[in-house]
């Protein structure tokens, strides 16, 4: 299990890798861009269509009712990570382009990874049941909450959500989910069936809307605004973005008195951050000309997060024998 959730060993990477230097080397510039943002729109909806049919709606409920952990959770990944997010956002002013230093504040608002927190919690011997449930309901409500905490923190760097961003998130992200949830008695069985081969599904679609967003970046000039010291700052923020929220997500789950296992939980679905959201989110929110800045810190993050989690778990392993 430790060789599958090392960092080498995880396909995500290589998608973000492989989609990233595709938009350097071939960017959807001209026609191309509007029919790759096309392609993403659907991919999206596709996604999300899938989501609904797999995420059981016994599971939304047995979270609702366990308030204790759920609610706590939800504070913490949206407003104190959101308004540790603005603060960054603050500081990388005047280190950064403005729209990747927003993109710090994008990051904070952003709901918890679903597959990584429940793996890395098992190996690290949390409450697997509450990492599951737990992770998948920050993730539902992230769709609904990360786009207007986003706005609304943000002021007038952001500007209002507008109508039309609204109806998309509605359209691509909403509509599909809700099918899917609708149609969930009699798909979600094939769904887990084949749930080896429909997780590429996530991994493709995430691909396919970073490479939209960094064709939109690379077209801006994104490596002529970029200097050495940049990406040093960009790393060196991200970086202690990431140790301060495990540190705190961590310190956090003792004050509220969990006990070790549920805390191992917090910590996971708490700390992290979901690129299978951010990514699809910002391809609805941003042009692409935007929205390949903002989403630099995020996944930065996710790699970052990737490399620390494993030693992390593997500690808080030992820890128990």
């Amino acid at each position: 299990m430790r060789s599958r959730l090392s960092l080498l060993a995880d396909p995500m990477i290589a998608v973000l890798a492989i989609a990233t230097a595709l938009a350097f080397i071939w960017p959807a510039e001209g026609e191309l861009r509007g029919k790759a943002q096309q392609i993403a729109s659907v991919a999206i909806f596709l996604l999300f269509l899938v989501n609904g049919m797999r995420i059981a709606r016994g599971e939304i409920l047995r979270g609702f009712v366990n308030w204790r952990f759920f609610l706590p959770l939800a504070l913490w990944v949206f407003g104190v990570m959101g308004l540790a997010g603005l603060g960054v956002s603050w500081l990388a002013t005047g280190l950064l382009p403005p729209l990747v230093a927003l993109g710090f504040l994008y990051l904070g608002t952003l709901p918890s990874t679903i597959q990584s927190a429940i793996s890395y919690s098992s190996l690290a011997g949390g409450n697997i049941a509450l990492s599951v449930v737990g992770a998948a309901l920050i993730n539902i409500l992230g769709v609904f909450v990360t786009a207007p905490l986003f706005a609304l923190l943000g002021g007038g760097e952001v500007g209002a959500l507008g109508h039309e961003a609204i109806v998309r998130i509605g359209m691509i992200l909403l509509l599909p989910f809700a099918i899917g949830q609708a149609l969930q008695g009699w798909s979600r069985e094939w769904i887990i069936e084949r749930r080896a081969k429909i997780v590429w599904l996530d991994r493709v679609v995430i691909g396919i809307a970073v490479y939209v967003a960094f064709s939109g970046a690379v077209e801006q000039g994104l490596m002529q605004m970029f200097s050495g010291w940049d990406w040093a700052s960009l790393f060196g923020l991200v970086l202690g973005f990431l140790l301060l929220a495990h540190v705190l997500t961590w310190f956090a789950g003792g004050v509220l008195g969990l006990p070790r296992a549920d805390r191992i939980a917090f910590l996971f679905a708490g700390a992290q951050k979901s690129v299978a959201i951010g990514a699809p989110l910002a391809a609805i929110l941003f042009v692409p000309d935007v929205a390949g800045f903002v989403i630099a810190p995020l996944l930065l993050y996710h790699l970052m997060q990737l490399v620390l989690a494993a030693p992390l778990a593997s500690a808080l392993d030992r820890q128990r024998i």
